[in-house]
């Protein structure tokens, strides 16, 4: 009887260690034009469990490609990426978000344009809103970029999966990326 309450108390002590460090996966959205080429790039971050690329920041529900396309909708084109904080952080997902995309032009990336193509990143808290305000005050401060920052601050609003042949585009065509 001592032996199964011994082994009890390791087997509970254990238990709530792992459970202590087992920190859940969180989430970020970044628009920063096509987002094919976005999803990639985020998907080859250690600590990225995975990511959705979808619509956010407009006015119909359930939007189509087709219908974002024309611009009226007023959503972005963006990826959605679940991550673990314990290995890659907010502000190094912001890093790559701001490395990836020009982040000074409005409303366009490369041969894109549109309002669809515009740069925005989303937070969920107020934490990730400073985290975000500051970058983007650091960037512009230290002359990185001939022009100021164009990039959209927003809260997380509905986040709408796009269809299904988007999802990872580049790996279901055996291409590490676009070729602009």
């Amino acid at each position: 009887m001592i032996k199964i309450k011994l082994y009890l108390v390791v087997f509970i002590s254990m238990m709530g260690l792992v459970m202590a460090n087992d920190t859940e996966n969180k989430k970020a959205v970044f628009a920063a034009g096509c987002f094919w080429g976005v999803e990639s790039t985020f998907q080859q971050m250690d600590g990225v469990k995975s990511t959705t690329v979808g619509y956010i920041g407009g006015k119909v529900k359930n939007p189509s490609y087709e219908l974002v396309c024309t611009g009226i909708t007023g959503h972005a084109e963006a990826v959605e990426v679940e991550y673990n904080p314990n290995v890659v952080s907010f502000e190094k997902l912001l890093d790559t978000f701001f490395q990836l995309h020009d982040p000074t032009t409005l409303n366009r990336q490369g041969p894109d344009v549109g309002t669809q193509y515009r740069s925005a990143a989303y937070f969920s808290d107020d934490e990730e809103k400073k985290i975000i305000e500051s970058k983007v005050n650091a960037l512009n401060e230290s002359g990185k970029f001939k022009s100021k920052i164009v990039t959209e601050i927003e809260a997380l609003s509905e986040f709408y999966n796009a269809e299904d042949y988007h999802q990872d585009y580049y790996k279901k065509r055996g291409i590490d990326g676009c070729a602009i």
